[in-house]
């Protein structure tokens, strides 16, 4: 299979298109999908599930779960919930953001929390056959969204677990920076749990508002040649998804994103 037919359009990429919609233009093109939990609920999970279902579409991930460094009984609720979600569109992933520092924590604390959760909650995903695949993000999150920052940190929460209930994402956009992203991938080849591989570019400047700064793949500084060899490399053969969040792409048409991204995905993946 070439990288080309590995493509997956993360939905988050054009927010604001109808999801029937943007699921519609991935039956035409053979891609897959990444979903998320707002308009999936918006929808109707089971009429989600009907329409990936009847669209023969192949659903690589929901997103997300997570935000639970301080594991209350809600936060973990929720969580299963999320998992329950993604059992019922099919993906066969939800991805983890863990959260950032609570109220009166520090990031230790919050580091623990994110193991308590873990242990609450990977016998759960197990049973329901989704995988919690654990992103690390760019430290610029560790204070309020994410205190996992590094590959090999999100490795070392999910060793406890079998690499079918705990597993991690490799995303550009939030290693790109890291010098040990390489040995990193290669572990979690060995280790089999590559659970999401998602693709942004790195742009300079960053915007104002960096959480929706993601370029548009080849517009950065990241070399998606050496991560798919990287990847590609350890075995694993599952679909690359592309997740962008931009301001500039979400005030465009959702088909005129859908394309301008998936002709950027082919540039950088030949």
């Amino acid at each position: 299979m070439s990288a080309a037919d590995r493509f997956s359009f993360n939905h988050a990429t054009a927010k604001f298109w109808d999801q029937r919609e943007a699921v519609e233009a991935c039956a035409r093109t053979g891609a897959g999908i990444g979903l998320w939990r707002e308009p999936v609920q918006e929808m109707g999970l089971a009429a989600t599930a009907k329409l990936v279902k009847d669209a023969g579409v192949e659903v690589t991930s929901l997103c997300r779960g997570g935000f639970f460094t301080d594991p209350t009984p809600a936060a973990i609720a929720d969580n299963k919930q999320a998992i329950d979600e993604a059992a019922e569109v099919g993906a066969p992933t939800l991805v983890l953001v863990s959260g950032g520092i609570p109220d009166g924590g520090t990031i230790d604390t919050a580091r623990e929390g994110v193991k308590d959760a873990l242990d609450q909650l990977a016998p759960y995903a197990l049973a329901q056959g989704v995988t919690l695949a654990i992103e690390p993000l760019h430290p610029m999150f560790a204070s309020d969204r994410c205190v996992v920052a590094t590959l090999a940190e999100a490795l070392d929460l999910a060793a406890p677990f079998a690499p079918e209930a705990v597993g991690v994402v490799v995303d550009t956009y939030h290693l790109w920076w890291d010098p040990q992203v390489w040995q990193g991938i290669a572990r979690a080849g060995r280790e089999g749990r590559i659970a999401s591989f998602q693709f942004a570019d790195w742009i300079t400047p960053l915007p104002a508002g960096v959480l929706t700064g993601r370029g548009q793949l080849g517009d950065g500084c990241i070399d998606f040649k050496r991560y798919l060899a990287e990847v590609d490399a350890t075995g694993f053969t599952g679909p690359i998804e592309v997740e962008l969040f931009n301001d500039t792409l979400w005030s465009r048409p959702g088909p005129e994103v859908f394309q301008e991204t998936k002709a950027a995905f082919e540039r950088v993946t030949a």
